[in-house]
C-alpha cells in the first residue's frame, strides 16, 4: 500500500529535508511541496492525498488554521521547531508531531503510524476502529456501535453498554467506517444498519431511541431498505 502526501512549510530548507526523507520511505509518494500555504490549500481543493506534512508556525497563516480551511482533511503530521505547539497538534487529531530537526528514523516512525492508520481505514473486513478520547485512542468494536451523534465539536458514540465522547467531526469519522454497515441519516446522526429496529417516514428507531431523518438524507431510507433485504 502506498501513501500519497504533500508537504507545507514556509522554509525551503525544511521542505528539502522532508523531500530527502520521503525519497527513502518506500511506501510514501510525496506528490508536491509548498512554501505558500495558500497555494497548497488551492491545490487541495482539486487534489486528494492521504497525508499532509504541515508546519504549524508560518508567517501568514498557521498550520492549525490551514487544517480548518480544508473541506476534506487528510491525515496530518505536524512539523515545527516549537514544542509548545504539540498540544494544539494533537487536539486536531494529528497522527504525529515532528519536532525539528528530526531524523530519518523519527520521520519513518511517523510515516509508519500513518500507514497503519490508513490500512485500518481501508480494510473492508475491519471489525473495529480506534476512537480518540483525549490524548488516547480507544479500540471500539464495530458491532458494539448502535449510532453516533454529533454535538458541537464532539461525537457521542452510543455503544451497547456505554457512551463514548470523542473530539472529531462526523465527516472524518465516516472515512473510517465501512459504508456497507453504517449510514448517515441526518447531519447529526449516523446509524448502524443492522441495529435499526423500526423505520418510519421521518425517523428510525435504534435501541429504543428515535432518530430523525434529515430532509437531505431521505434517500438513506431506500439504501437502508435495500441493505436490510440483502441481509
Amino acid at each position: 500500500m502506498t501513501l500519497t502526501a504533500i508537504a507545507i512549510d514556509d522554509e525551503p530548507q525544511a521542505l528539502e529535508v522532508i523531500k530527502l526523507h520521503a525519497a527513502k520511505v518506500p511506501f510514501l509518494d510525496l506528490k508536491a511541496s509548498f512554501t505558500d500555504a495558500f497555494d497548497a490549500i488551492a491545490w487541495l481543493q482539486t487534489n486528494r492525498v492521504d497525508l499532509l506534512f504541515l508546519d504549524i508556525k508560518m508567517p501568514d497563516i498557521s498550520g492549525v488554521d490551514v487544517v480548518k480551511c480544508l473541506p476534506k482533511v487528510p491525515m496530518i503530521v505536524f512539523t515545527t521547531a516549537y514544542s509548545d505547539f504539540a498540544v494544539q497538534g494533537f487536539e486536531l487529531d494529528a497522527v504525529d508531531y515532528l519536532l525539528k530537526p528530526f531524523s530519518l528514523a523519527r520521520f519513518l516512525k511517523a510515516c509508519t503510524k500513518a500507514l497503519d492508520m490508513h490500512t485500518l481505514r481501508s480494510d473492508k473486513g475491519q471489525e473495529f476502529i480506534f476512537v480518540k478520547t483525549g490524548y488516547e485512542e480507544e479500540k471500539v468494536m464495530l458491532d458494539d456501535i448502535l449510532y453516533i451523534e454529533s454535538e458541537g465539536n464532539y461525537l457521542i458514540f452510543m455503544l451497547k453498554n456505554r457512551k463514548l465522547l470523542s473530539r472529531q467531526t462526523m465527516g472524518d469519522l465516516l472515512q473510517t467506517l465501512p459504508t456497507d454497515r453504517f449510514i448517515r441519516v441526518h447531519r447529526s446522526f449516523c446509524v448502524a444498519v443492522d441495529k435499526i429496529e423500526k423505520m418510519a417516514r421521518q425517523e428510525i428507531t435504534v435501541a429504543g431511541h428515535a432518530i430523525p431523518i434529515g430532509a437531505s438524507y431521505e434517500e438513506a431510507l431506500i439504501t437502508i431498505r435495500a441493505r436490510l433485504i440483502e441481509k
